[in-house]
């Protein structure tokens, strides 16, 4: 239909400067000059509103209530959410509900909230235990998923009849999310109740990098023998998990993906709610697979900061070398930061642009200028994070960014087959 007018209103416009050629209003070449102008005009617009057109809201699967509350009528409902669990009230994602106030005031059933790390209402610390308790708002019972025990119990589950899974990831093997997940649907898989995840974007999706995790360095920073960074939404992981058969004793659980509409894995995505406290913005998330090996070591990454994931130091780096400096201290997400209330000497990244890979260039630089080298690296906490001890011994032995990621191809290209068979957005 939009072809069509274009070629009706751009025909018209071609007829009345012909009808006022004949009429001897304008010379040739002054008559052609304009013709050639209207008609480039109106291609432009003719394209700009279909582009607009084109242009779709990405709508995440809490909004499509639609698709699911037929699923939740009726059921004792389990939530496994965070601040991040919300109904978008406007299209801009700028307004919202979260969604266990929603589904109660949906007069869903909502039994009892399970919390991952950093807690049900986005309060604590990375690494800090989730204590169990109540919601101070609904009332509802929380039970701990980042505490003593990581997997949800029978007990935990014997009272519900669906389990929802709603979180905001960002694409990293050590965000730990995905680990949460995994335990999830094992208990799932062994109370024999559904899941229903209700996905949202990655905003690291649209691309695959890092080490692939060796099985000796399997934790709950890390369980799958995946990249760093997976390029996988958490609709598109859990039928991994299913799929290549990594529960525990293979087991498959029954789950139901309600998928983001108007999304691709090229698609932008600004993440509206912060998914951890010490995510803050589009840049933070974007810097997190390559600044997050520096929670490996004794190298503070912008937390204590506004700019987390943003910058990086130390004391011992060379501050003829690495000139900004900032200082540590007690705030929202990091109670003792690395280096608290000492200055550090670093990079500030707030304004590098950085697209489709993850860069190790930081972290040789980093080493490459410690003026104590044995105090840089962390040496189990950074295996774990890189998922591989092989990192830090080629980061020592002062090979190239380029030679190492050499060492990386195989296996990327091994993943990026299977992942091919669990994508849900082109």
């Amino acid at each position: 239909m939009m072809q069509l007018k274009f070629i009706q209103l751009k025909n018209t416009v071609l007829l009345f400067v012909l009808i006022l050629l004949s009429c001897g209003n304008f010379s040739n070449t002054k008559s052609e000059k304009l013709a050639k102008q209207n008609d480039g005009e109106i291609l432009r617009q003719a394209q700009n509103d279909t582009n607009n057109k084109m242009v779709k809201k990405i709508i995440v699967g809490a909004n499509q209530t639609e698709k699911y509350l037929p699923l939740l009528k009726g059921k004792r409902v389990g939530i496994v959410g965070n601040l991040t669990s919300v109904i978008f009230k406007n299209p801009e994602q700028t307004s919202y509900t979260h969604l266990v106030d929603s589904l109660l005031a949906l007069n869903i059933d909502v039994i009892k909230v399970l919390s991952p790390e950093h807690g049900f209402r986005g309060a604590s610390d990375a690494g800090e235990l989730v204590e169990s308790g109540k919601d101070t708002k609904t009332g509802l019972p929380i039970v701990s998923l980042y505490g003593k025990n990581k997997k949800a119990t029978i007990e935990n589950l014997k009272d519900l009849d669906i389990m929802i899974f709603d979180i905001q990831d960002v694409g990293v093997r050590f965000y730990t999310y995905i680990s949460t997940l995994h335990y999830m649907m094992e208990s799932c898989a062994e109370a024999n109740i559904p899941l229903l995840i209700l996905d949202r974007p990655n905003p690291n999706g649209h691309y695959v990098d890092g080490p692939t995790l060796e099985i000796e360095n399997k934790s709950f920073l890390g369980m799958h023998l995946i990249p760093l960074v997976h390029g996988l939404t958490i609709g598109e992981f859990a039928k991994m998990l299913n799929g290549e058969k990594w529960l525990e004793n293979k087991a498959q659980c029954n789950i139901t993906i309600i998928p983001v509409e108007n999304y691709t894995h090229n698609t932008f995505y600004h993440v509206p709610i912060r998914p951890s406290p010490n995510l803050p913005n589009d840049q933070a998330i974007k810097l997190y697979p390559s600044l997050g090996l520096f929670e490996g070591t004794d190298i503070n990454a912008g937390r204590g900061t506004e700019f987390q994931f943003q910058r990086y130091g130390a004391p011992f780096l060379n501050p003829e070398i690495m000139t900004f400096t900032y200082i540590p201290e007690s705030n929202f997400g990091a109670k003792i930061p690395k280096h608290k209330d000492v200055l550090c000497y670093g990079e500030d990244l707030s304004n590098e642009t950085i697209h489709g890979e993850m860069t190790l260039k930081w972290i040789i630089k980093a080493y490459q200028n410690a003026t104590d080298k044995s105090k840089v690296f962390n040496t189990a906490n950074f295996t774990k994070h890189a998922g591989t001890a092989k990192l830090q011994q080629q980061i020592e032995a002062g090979l190239s960014e380029k030679d190492i990621k050499a060492t990386w191809q195989k296996d990327l290209e091994a993943f990026r087959k299977i992942r091919s068979n669990y994508l849900l957005y082109p």
